[in-house]
């Protein structure tokens, strides 16, 4: 039998301190709960290498139903850094990009939870409007509102 070469990419992870204000964040963005819960155990510190951990996890996925976001809270052991702020050319995580339908009418509701606009909204073409805003604890986002609605 042959071998499947079916990849999928389950999730995105990211940590924040306060569950509940990043949960609405992505609400607001347009993302549904899947699920929250627990993660804790020893189990679960052999699988990260932190040994005995206590965190509280969301998964929240987009409507379509292709892309989960993980946000944890890490209870156990507690952080150690801090990459929030880290600017766009930085190493590591850079970013999360979201396709939206608005973002002229998504932008003033995120603003209100927060966010800070990092440059603006721009044109790509006649392709795509893009900008990328700090979200809930500083979080670097990325926004794409296709243009052509006959490509999505």
């Amino acid at each position: 039998m042959e071998k499947s070469n079916l990849i999928e990419m389950n999730n995105v992870g990211i940590v924040v301190e306060n569950l509940d204000n990043a949960i609405s964040f992505f609400l607001e963005i347009g993302l549904k709960i899947e699920g929250r819960g627990m993660v804790e155990g020893e189990w679960a510190g052999r699988v990260t290498g932190l040994v005995n951990q206590s965190v509280e996890v969301v998964i929240m996925i987009t409507p379509d139903g292709h892309s989960r976001l993980e946000i944890s809270r890490f209870i156990k052991p507690t952080t150690i850094s801090d990459h929030r702020t880290a600017p766009v050319n930085s190493l590591g995580y850079l970013r999360i990009m979201f396709r939206v339908d608005n973002i002229d009418e998504l932008i003033p509701r995120l603003l209100e939870k927060g966010a800070e606009l990092v440059g603006e909204i721009v044109q790509y073409e006649n392709v795509y409007k893009l900008c990328y805003i700090r979200g809930t604890e500083g979080l670097l986002i990325g926004l794409a509102e296709q243009l052509n609605n006959n490509e999505k």
